[in-house]
């Protein structure tokens, strides 16, 4: 990448909460950074689960590797064939092709924290959120 690139990228920050936010009917999916911003080198995003809610179903990423960092609660989540309930604090890396997907089996709120590399993640969301408007 050229010097004219990295001067392109400006610093971001989202005080908590705000970010360009993605409402399903039992998730809420807030983008941090994605796209332009990052050159498409990463997006970052937050998860958040209703208690006793699935997530987006079992699936893999050919070309991208993910990085969950659990912020609150306990998750768990499917890395390839084996379930794990993950309380906060604890990370989970994902490398490209490998089936995974998560989801709050617990009474409380949950959270994670992703990272999606490369980037380029957030175009997807419009057609994620209409499915799960359907499909629910």
């Amino acid at each position: 990448m050229g010097d004219d690139q990295h001067k392109a990228r400006l610093p971001i920050v989202h005080p908590p909460g705000e970010g360009r936010i993605y409402r399903m009917p039992t998730m809420r999916a807030v983008f941090k950074a994605d796209g332009k911003e990052t050159a498409n080198r990463y997006s970052v995003s937050e998860w958040w689960l209703q208690p006793g809610s699935d997530g987006p179903g079992a699936h893999s990423h050919e070309e991208n590797d993910e990085i969950f960092f659990v912020i609150e609660g306990r998750p768990s989540l499917l890395v390839g064939d084996k379930w794990i309930d993950a309380p906060a604090g604890s990370c989970i890396v994902i490398p490209a092709g490998i089936t995974h997907d998560f989801a709050n089996r617990t009474s409380a709120l949950a959270g994670l924290f992703n990272v999606f590399i490369p980037g380029g993640f957030e175009p997807k969301m419009p057609a994620i959120v209409k499915w799960f408007e359907e499909n629910s």
